[in-house]
């Protein structure tokens, strides 16, 4: 077995791991900060419309043309006197984007261009975008996000509790904030391929969360008839007995996304696989941190404010203050009093049941 593979099995079994829920305080003020970069970001910066929202023209040159993609944006912008973005795509052609401009604007900039380019009219594709379709995507994307909000926290307050869809509620709407405010902070042009993104990574942040959650609810049946182990002890084993899942799901994940953004993007040049590939990178790392260091801790929070989970941690941290702690109970003895199902939230070896060595080494009566 692989030492990633032999430290999954032993974080699952709960005898080495990390206590996430002790120090969540600093991963929500980690978190706290991200997010507040973020809305200033978005506040300052704000997010640059691609001509899909805006409206405008978009100008496409034959293959291989002698200018540079510099060149070809001074060119626009004096045509036009507004602002361009220009690509050199992979088949040597440059697509020219204009905003804010009607049909006769790009009627005359296609003209200026063919001079600058000393190309035929006939040469340049123009093609004219309207603002209003790029308002029916916006709108459907917010009312689609609205839905899928709601349908989730009705769905797990079902499956699991309402403490569990408000953490989760809490996750998605964090993953969100991040992956917008990198995109005011980095400049990345917002496009239909940015809105298709945004919408991927809310159910990858989902299934890492409700895994999580799967866990913890199977762990904590029953767990106030045992004084052993507190709600955030028990929080904290499913956390660890699911993290190597957690990281290698998202591993392969970030992978190929990766790929999409620093090599076609990047290297290749390729306008849209930059835009939707980097909300496919920030919102699913963002996902797998918000999974593992907001969702359950927050959960764990919200449970222990019950009066049940006040009196048991009561009980266990008086049991432990007595040092009957886990670690100092030996045998059969420390597990006589608890139920079966409940299995333990903190890290460290278990003892072998003493039936397991019963009746070795003992001497069988017959002399040879």
């Amino acid at each position: 077995m692989s030492k990633l593979g032999n430290l999954g099995a032993r974080l699952h079994r709960g005898e080495v791991g990390y206590d996430f829920v002790k120090n969540r305080k600093i991963w929500y003020g980690v978190s706290i900060l991200i997010t507040i970069l973020a809305v200033a970001g978005l506040a300052v910066r704000g997010l640059n419309m691609g001509i899909e929202f805006q409206g405008g023209a978009v100008f496409t040159t034959p293959k291989n043309t002698s200018a540079s993609v510099s060149q070809a944006e001074a060119y626009a912008e004096d045509a036009s006197g507004h602002d361009a973005i220009v690509q050199k795509l992979g088949d040597g052609t440059l697509r020219i984007q204009v905003a804010g401009i009607d049909t006769d604007a790009a009627n005359k900039i296609k003209n200026t261009l063919a001079g600058d380019f000393k190309i035929d009219t006939e040469q340049i594709n123009a093609e004219l975008v309207g603002p209003s379709w790029g308002e029916q995507i916006a709108n459907k994307a917010w009312q689609g996000l609205g839905i899928f909000l709601v349908l989730v926290v009705i769905y797990l307050a079902i499956a699991f509790e309402w403490r569990m869809a408000i953490a989760a509620f809490v996750a998605l709407i964090h993953d969100i904030t991040i992956t917008v405010g990198i995109y005011a902070l980095v400049g990345f042009e917002v496009t239909p391929g940015t809105v298709i993104g945004l919408l991927t990574i809310l159910g990858y942040s989902l299934y890492d969360t409700v895994v999580v959650f799967d866990s913890l609810k199977e762990q904590t049946k029953d767990i106030t008839k045992q004084t052993r182990w507190t709600y955030s002890d028990v929080a904290n084993r499913s956390i660890n007995s699911t993290l190597v899942r957690s990281i290698n799901t998202t591993v392969v994940a970030l992978l190929p996304v990766a790929g999409l953004l620093f090599i076609g993007g990047g290297v290749l040049g390729a306008g849209m696989l930059n835009d939707i590939s980097l909300s496919l990178f920030v919102g699913l790392a963002a996902g797998a941190y918000s999974s593992i260091f907001i969702a359950t801790p927050l959960v764990a929070d919200l449970k222990e404010r019950e009066p049940q989970m006040k009196a048991l941690k009561k009980r266990v941290l008086a049991k432990r203050a007595k040092g009957e702690t886990p670690e100092t109970e030996t045998g059969d003895e420390a597990y006589a009093d608890e139920p079966e199902d409940v299995a333990p939230a903190v890290v460290g070896p278990r003892n072998q049941p003493a039936s397991r060595t019963r009746g070795r080494g003992r001497p069988s009566g017959k002399r040879r």
